[in-house]
């Protein structure tokens, strides 16, 4: 995407910075930019129906005024035209560029917006309570109604400059990612929750599309989903990313509105889209077909408090491995969760803090239970500082049912990164370097290395990356003799040094103001040579 229009979007949300915090903010514009793309593909859609497919679209205005010439020659036929391919119908009235002009004008409402949204809610179960989190009437918008309606004015003229489709391929969804990215590096860790760097994403998703890229249908999971940028990522890497089906959940009822947004954006119709807003591990979802996944990606929340209660140790989920995830450290609920979801022939990848690779305890029994089954594939030590709002390294487990091995490719990939402002951040070489690594399947000093069963068995079961990949380098041995001879020769030029400096002084002529500095500086330099 064009960096003008990154520092376009940007710029928008100035208006709001100063009011209220990134991770409040970020609803108000993203629920705009959304709303605002909804309308404006309307347009479009209306003047594509009257004029043929085109690449090349006239100002709004003509579309507008083409839109308004039908509606009012014939409404229904409009609609009847409209709603059944876009999914929705948007009445004149209520168009985000209609809005626009009543700001230009200072006609604009706040309650004419709210109407927009109410009607466009009702309008199918995709958009029903999308809007939820934008409160219009936010004492943080402004004291009084008149102060509220003034900042969503500025706000709507900032958004309306931007044209989301003047650039080639998935502007819309790419330009919604990149408000995602900024205000989850703004926010620090309350918005970071819901985002995973893109970096990391590809990673996952490349490697979890390998020897799967020409199944179609392809069904993918994420039980953590956030904004639902993790699941999109897998259609790069498939030859038919147009029946990718998407099924996710997510706890947070403002973030899973965030992932349904996100989708439609990326042109994810209703069919292909199954969302739940729940507690992943509290009750399982999905139950019903499809309940197992080609691929499963998940960034859950790392080391979170569950109940661990006595109920599940007969839940199918995790009966088989005798033990519960701890209380206080819910990561291989998790990933047992990701696990029992994933098809046979499939791909599991999770990112996870370091301890799930050595702790003991139930975490032991449960790791110790998954490499017995072969299940654990690739195990990836990532850069530290490479995720909003922690510092903490992570590592990429990567599993797999039905392995014939029992062995794990180890990569440490921790010193492989480029330092940006406060992240660390993963170039494509570095993303290339581990992903080529994953297909090889080879050795590679201080990088990477295919342990045995039997190697990670002597270890206890631990599979923390340093007893496998050492990374340590040597220091060249100080070559003492060369030392103390260069230290003779610097002794010597420095009493020679001394010697012509002492014989300068001499020289000078002598006065009853320098004779004290002459005569100490005489003493200082014999004194020198004494020793």
């Amino acid at each position: 995407m064009a960096t003008g229009l990154n520092q376009q979007l940007w710029a928008s949300a100035d208006i709001l910075r100063g009011k209220m915090d990134a991770s409040e903010y970020k609803n108000y514009l993203l629920g705009l930019i959304f709303y605002k793309y909804l309308s404006d593909a309307q347009l479009r859609e209306v003047y594509e129906q009257e004029n043929g497919k085109t690449d090349t679209f006239p100002e709004r205005s003509t579309q507008y005024a083409g839109f308004m010439e039908w509606y009012e020659e014939d409404k229904d036929d409009l609609i009847e035209n409209i709603q059944p391919k876009q999914g929705y119908f948007i009445q004149p009235d209520q168009l985000f560029y209609h809005y626009r002009i009543k700001a230009d004008n200072y006609e604009f409402n706040l309650t004419d917006l709210q109407a927009g949204f109410n009607e466009l809610e009702r309008q199918g179960e995709e958009f029903s309570g999308l809007f939820a989190d934008i409160d219009l009437n936010s004492t943080k918008l402004g004291s009084n109604a008149q102060q509220r309606n003034v900042t969503i004015t500025e706000v709507l003229r900032a958004l309306d400059e931007i044209d989301l489709f003047e650039h080639n391929g998935d502007v819309i969804g790419d330009a919604y990612e990149y408000l995602i990215g900024m205000f989850a590096e703004g926010a620090g860790k309350k918005a970071g929750e819901f985002y995973t760097p893109q970096a990391v994403s590809r990673i996952m998703s490349e490697i979890t599309s390998i020897g799967q890229e020409s199944r179609a249908p392809f069904h993918i999971y994420d039980p953590a989903m956030g904004s639902g940028s993790l699941m999109l990522n897998i259609r790069r890497y498939l030859l038919n990313p147009n029946q990718v089906h998407y099924h996710g959940q997510e706890l947070n009822t403002t973030t899973f509105n965030l992932a349904r947004m996100n989708l439609i954006l990326h042109g994810v119709d209703k069919e292909r889209m199954n969302l739940n807003n729940g507690d992943t591990l509290d009750a399982d979802w999905p139950s019903e077909e499809p309940y197992q996944f080609d691929s499963v990606v998940m960034n859950p929340p790392y080391s979170a408090k569950w109940s661990a209660a006595d109920k599940f140790l007969s839940d199918p989920r995790f009966e088989r491995f005798g033990k519960l995830a701890p209380k206080s450290k819910a990561d291989f609920a998790f990933l047992l969760h990701g696990f029992y979801h994933l098809k046979e022939s499939g791909t599991m990848g999770i990112v996870l803090p370091h301890g799930v690779l050595f702790r003991g305890a139930a975490e032991g029994t449960i790791r110790q239970a998954l490499l017995e089954m072969g299940a654990i594939d690739a195990v990836i030590g990532l850069p530290a500082n490479i995720f909003f709002g922690t510092s903490i390294p992570t590592t990429v487990i990567i599993l797999k049912k039905n392995r014939s091995r029992r062995d794990v490719l180890f990569i440490d990939a921790s010193q492989d990164f480029e330092k940006q402002k406060n992240q660390n951040v993963l170039l494509d070489e570095h993303i290339d370097k581990i992903v080529s690594t994953y297909k090889k399947r080879e050795d590679i000093e201080r990088y990477a290395h295919v342990a045995s069963f039997d190697e990670i068995q002597e270890n206890d079961f631990n599979l923390n990356i340093p007893r496998y990949v050492d990374t340590f380098e040597e220091e060249e041995p100080v070559d003492l003799v060369a030392v103390n001879t260069n230290l003779l020769k610097i002794n010597e030029e420095l009493v020679q040094q001394d010697q012509t400096l002492l014989s300068l002084i001499n020289d000078f002529s002598e006065s009853e103001e320098n004779q004290a500095m002459i005569e100490s500086m005489r003493l200082l330099l014999r004194g020198g040579h004494d020793e």
